[in-house]
């Protein structure tokens, strides 16, 4: 049995978890799962620190198991798990900290009222991450909740680097450059400084190529400019997004294609990006082992477009020292590795084959002018030391009798 920190990143239909032993100072993972298939067909798996599965369940007739459903279940799976955990402290990913959240803070109703006036800002997510929040604050009002915000590294950012050439009646509404994937970036910062001195202390770019893909120009671990900007859609082309669109083809898919604010949202979120282009699929593993030519022209446009925002970041930060691949296809892709590494050759990248085909952690040759790294992501783990530093000061939690979720 264990003190533990719950993690969750909450989706539309799904429910990612992690639990952490907080008794410990290095937070080790006691288990992880997904519940998913919310109000449709309801599933749940979990497996144990060591990947061992250790539960699972499918509800038939879902329409009515929702989030509320899903966090009860977790709650008593805990409490029943290996002779029971008790639950301490739950950490939120939360997309969107708007203007004001620079850091995570910790989840009180005026907190949560003032997240929830951000769903504008991040209509397809911010509901959802809030949704186990609120369940949480309604029937454990006593549990500490910390929401972490994957825009909140980025505030680092010159006010220029932020800012869209607008009327200030516009942008002083908050209509700005935010950033995201923050949670990820952050915790690369972190670990840098035991792999490579020069790249935690120079000029780094960060590539967080996965279904979400962006890149993170960082100066001495923090961040100085991002391909994504006021949504999540910005920037490289991902999985189903189509990343940067030039206006005016908004305004033609409205005027001449008749397609109203719904409509274009449900295209540039969900039917472009690898799978539109490809017509095929939007999963990198599925382009990759095809001999269609609209997979390679996909593939091709993908790296391509990494490829010109990395000489952007470049030339933000006046020169590189090193370039960090992670994600899920940053960590587990060899070729867009070689691909992106191809193409910045000019920078002085000069990738190692054998070293890229093994995954690194260097994947870079001795002679290059520029590092260049495969670094797992851990935004969870992340979370979890937030949750701890705020609930209770970085140290392990004091429990009390009859502490139970």
């Amino acid at each position: 049995m264990a003190d533990v920190i719950l993690v969750l990143n909450a989706g539309s239909s799904s429910i990612k978890f992690r639990a952490y032993d907080a008794g410990r100072q290095e937070l080790p993972l006691v288990l992880r799962g997904v519940l998913d298939g919310l109000y449709t067909s309801p599933a749940f798996h979990a497996w144990d620190g060591k990947g061992a599965e250790i539960g699972n369940a499918r509800w038939e007739g879902g329409e009515g198991f929702g989030h509320a459903e899903a966090v009860e279940f977790l709650a008593r799976f805990l409490r029943d798990e290996e002779g029971g955990h008790t639950l301490v402290a739950v950490g939120h990913r939360v997309v969107h900290g708007g203007m004001r959240y620079a850091g995570p803070a910790r989840v009180t109703p005026a907190v949560v009222a003032e997240l929830t006036a951000l769903r504008p800002l991040a209509p397809l997510h911010q509901p959802h991450n809030l949704k186990p929040i609120q369940i949480l604050l309604e029937r454990r009002p006593d549990l500490p909740q910390v929401a972490c915000f994957d825009t909140a590294f980025h505030f680092t950012q010159a006010q220029h680097a932020r800012a869209f050439a607008l009327p200030a009646a516009i942008t002083d509404r908050g209509v700005c450059r935010y950033g995201f994937h923050g949670l990820s970036y952050e915790y690369i910062a972190s670990v840098l400084p035991r792999l490579d001195r020069r790249a935690a202390q120079g000029a780094t770019v960060v590539a967080h190529l996965g279904n979400g893909s962006s890149l993170c120009a960082m100066t001495a671990g923090r961040s100085v400019a991002s391909t994504m900007g006021f949504t999540a859609v910005d920037g490289l082309p991902m999985g189903t997004r189509s990343g940067s669109l030039d206006p005016g083809v908004i305004l033609y898919l409205m005027d001449e294609l008749g397609m109203d604010t719904r409509a274009v949202e449900d295209l540039i979120y969900r039917k472009s990006g690898l799978l539109g282009v490809s017509g095929i699929s939007s999963d990198m593993r599925e382009l990759l082992a095809s001999d269609d030519p609209r997979a390679r022209f996909a593939i091709q446009l993908y790296t391509y477009r990494i490829g010109r925002e990395l000489g952007s970041l470049a030339a933000a930060l006046e020169g590189l020292d090193a370039l960090v691949f992670t994600a899920g296809i940053g960590e587990n892709a060899a070729p867009i590795r070689q691909q992106v590494c191809e193409r910045a050759a000019w920078l002085g990248v000069e990738i190692d084959g054998g070293r890229n085909a093994h995954g690194g952690p260097r994947i870079s040759s001795e002679a290059s002018g520029i590092s260049v790294w495969v670094v797992p992501t851990d935004e969870e783990l992340m979370i979890a030391k937030h949750t701890r530093a705020i609930a209770f000061g970085g140290d392990a939690p004091v429990r009390t009798q009859g502490d139970r979720p």
